[in-house]
């Protein structure tokens, strides 16, 4: 059960949304540096049980309501990585990050107030509203080009799809750490299993060319599992401490950070549309943080 926030739970949120969602950034850009993003997202989910394995022998075991919690959790997490995969193969990280990240707090939002009787002030929904505006002319073609006739529509298809998923599995791990006999438990015991599912899925439809995959592009998965734990662990934690769209908001100021990235590092196109867009998607999200 969320407890009444206090000014110090609400700053130290706030801290470990911000952590999150740099962290968030640099570990998606690390994955699509790969060869092959849905073996890289494998290597990464994988790295992060490895990294996490010891702290298993110091948390509470899961009791039955994490038992199911987690059963929950690990079939959202699943839709999550699959469209992720189709949208990063599909389209440039700054294009497709901030409509799968930007979109996702309303619909988590939504989500929260409907499962988790959440209820966000009137600025709050402002924010929300204003953050969805600025996702929606990141999905504007080009002058000229008829939104129907969009060179990367499948890709933001896909996007929009990821956006779901984070909703369905922020929810799900929200109830999971309040319902756990300790957050921690909750946490390791989600990067143990959420593995399984997506290499599972990733040895089955790349089991020729996984090896060649894995040998060279490794590095680059194993520094996403563990930018994972850091990202994640904290967005977890600070489920604990205030309502669940306003931890998500704060995370998803990564578009910002992930945008930048991918102008710097790999070289995506980051026009003035886009700049504008993503500081108005990102003030759209801070203004949540305001307002009882």
């Amino acid at each position: 059960m969320l407890q009444p926030p206090t000014m110090d739970s609400t700053l130290l949120a706030i801290c470990l949304g911000l952590f999150s969602a740099v962290t968030l950034a640099a570990a998606n850009m690390s994955v699509k540096m790969g060869t092959d993003i849905l073996v890289g997202r494998a290597i990464l989910s994988t790295s992060a049980a490895i990294l996490i394995l010891p702290a298993a022998f110091f948390v509470p075991m899961p009791d039955a309501p994490t038992w199911a919690a987690l059963a929950i959790a690990m079939p959202a997490h699943f839709f999550y990585q699959i469209c992720l995969v189709a949208a990063m193969q599909r389209g440039e990280l700054s294009l497709v990050f901030p409509v799968m990240r930007g979109a996702a707090p309303l619909l988590t939002a939504l989500a929260a107030l409907l499962l988790l009787r959440e209820e966000l002030p009137p600025l709050a929904w402002v924010g929300l509203i204003a953050a969805t505006a600025a996702v929606a002319s990141f999905a504007l073609p080009a002058k000229g080009t008829r939104m129907r006739d969009h060179p990367d529509g499948r890709a933001l298809l896909w996007a929009l799809g990821t956006a779901v998923g984070v909703a369905l599995y922020n929810v799900a791990d929200a109830r999971g750490v309040r319902v756990a006999p300790d957050p921690l438990t909750f946490i390791v015991w989600l990067f143990l299993l959420d593995f399984i599912l997506i290499t599972t899925f990733a040895l089955a439809v790349r089991r020729k060319k996984l090896a060649e995959a894995v040998a060279v592009k490794w590095r680059y998965g194993a520094a996403a599992g563990a930018l994972s734990i850091l990202s994640f662990g904290a967005a977890l934690y600070a489920f604990t401490l205030i309502e669940t769209a306003r931890v998500s908001a704060l995370r998803e100021t990564s578009v910002v950070f992930a945008a930048m990235m991918g102008s710097l590092f790999l070289g995506d196109s980051f026009g003035r549309r886009r700049i504008v867009a993503a500081v108005v998607l990102a003030g759209g999200l801070v203004l949540m943080q305001f307002g009882r």
